[in-house]
């Protein structure tokens, strides 16, 4: 497994994970269209519902331009299955308890919280083309306006 942190251009690495749904998510799923992946911190929290309720607004314009979505924390299956249930999400999540893909991504990050330091997935998103290559990243992202912002990507980079 490569430690290095995909770069703009390169393929998604061999990785396999579970998902909501029952389903097994590789590398291949992200081929033939192109793919929205999202890490957020933690199920069930302010504005990680917000994120995915903003992603699921915006599902079936992202859907017309032949784009899938899948949201990703450190969360158990069972936890996603119960969050995505809760808000009706129409995308899967995928549950990456052993940072597989945080650390393809390079997403795991000191933070700070009431003044204590922790290591925890930084909000981010990365567009992948059908290609199977990252396109695109927000990093830090803030999440008002983001899932509009990234449709807009989207649209740009198919035009």
């Amino acid at each position: 497994m490569t430690t290095t942190p995909l770069q703009i251009g390169q393929k998604i690495p061999t990785f396999s994970l579970d998902a909501t749904n029952g389903q097994t998510v590789t590398e291949n799923d992200l081929t033939g269209h192109y793919t929205i992946i999202y890490f957020y911190p933690k199920d069930d929290t302010p504005g990680c519902t917000t994120e995915g309720q903003d992603f699921t607004q915006a599902y079936s314009d992202f859907k017309a331009e032949n784009t899938t979505i899948y949201g990703v924390s450190r969360d158990s299956i069972k936890k996603h299955e119960n969050f995505k249930s809760k808000f009706d999400f129409p995308f899967e999540l995928i549950s990456d308890p052993d940072e597989t893909l945080c650390k393809i991504f390079d997403i795991i990050k000191l933070k700070k919280n009431y003044g204590k330091e922790y290591m925890g997935i930084e909000r981010s998103t990365f567009l992948i083309n059908p290609e199977g290559e990252l396109i695109q990243e927000w990093r830090k992202v803030k999440v008002p306006e983001h899932a509009t912002e990234v449709l807009e990507a989207v649209k740009n980079v198919k035009n």
